[in-house]
């Protein structure tokens, strides 16, 4: 397909899948359950961080954190403490134990605490053409209090070369606003021109079907040759090319026609 065509079949796309039955079966939707930006950012953080594997699982496993945060993830946060432990000992999603949790805890309080809160912590400025300085910054301080090293991997780096796609999908959920109410837009002082597309191997291979991504790994680079990409067919709001990536991959199977 020729640039526009393709502009406008991945534009055809965005419509289809960026709606709010959407969320119905997507990790989204534990955020959306709350009402203060508190709650918000913090579920979703979680919900992003816990966004691997099997989407029913993934659901259920944030459904259970929770229901064991009293639903109310900001109280919660702010108000835990060794004592509160034994409520998430148990806990566990693929490699993220109680002990990865127990420290993301306690690092989230630290950020409310001394550092404004997770928004402040993703500090773009406004020369920065994507997220990777923004990324770095949030890990610098989230891994500023003591923990174990294992922690670390479940906070991709793309200093690294990782594509941190977690991260930058949980950046896409707080920032962007179009009024299809799936995204949430609370976080005011980040462009959605700086965010980068959540890579994964569905939308990797979508994208190379597609001729819009040229890298076989899916590592930083990859994200930022089609981060450019994307923003030929919309430079204010490549992102949300998400969408149309990710529903061709996993709805439509489109990289296996």
């Amino acid at each position: 397909m020729k640039l526009e065509e393709l502009k406008d079949f991945l534009d055809e796309k965005v419509i289809l899948y960026n709606r709010l039955d959407f969320i119905e079966t997507d990790p989204i939707q534990i955020p959306h359950r709350f009402q203060s930006k508190e709650d918000i950012e913090i579920s979703g953080f979680l919900a992003a961080t816990m966004a691997w594997g099997n989407r029913k699982m993934i659901i259920n496993k944030l459904n259970d954190l929770m229901d064991r945060m009293g639903n109310s993830p900001y109280d919660f946060v702010m108000n835990y403490s060794e004592e509160n432990f034994p409520k998430i000992e148990t806990f566990k999603h693929r490699t993220l134990n109680s002990i990865d949790l127990d420290f993301y805890l306690i690092s989230l309080r630290n950020l409310y605490e001394n550092h404004g809160g997770l928004e402040s912590t993703f500090q773009f400025k406004k020369t920065d053409t994507d997220s990777f300085h923004a990324i770095e910054n949030f890990r610098q301080k989230f891994l500023e209090i003591p923990h174990q090293k294992r922690s670390e991997k479940h906070l991709s780096s793309p200093a690294n070369n990782s594509a941190a796609k977690r991260l930058n999908m949980y950046l896409r959920w707080m920032v962007r606003n179009d009024n299809q109410r799936v995204d949430f837009g609370i976080w005011k002082n980040i462009s959605s021109s700086q965010l980068v597309c959540p890579l994964d191997v569905h939308s990797g291979n979508v994208a190379r079907k597609l001729g819009i991504l040229t890298r076989k790994q899916n590592d930083w680079k990859a994200a930022s040759e089609l981060h450019l990409n994307l923003k030929k067919f919309d430079s204010e709001d490549p992102v949300k090319y998400d969408f149309a990536l990710f529903g061709l991959g996993v709805f439509e199977g489109f990289s296996k026609l």
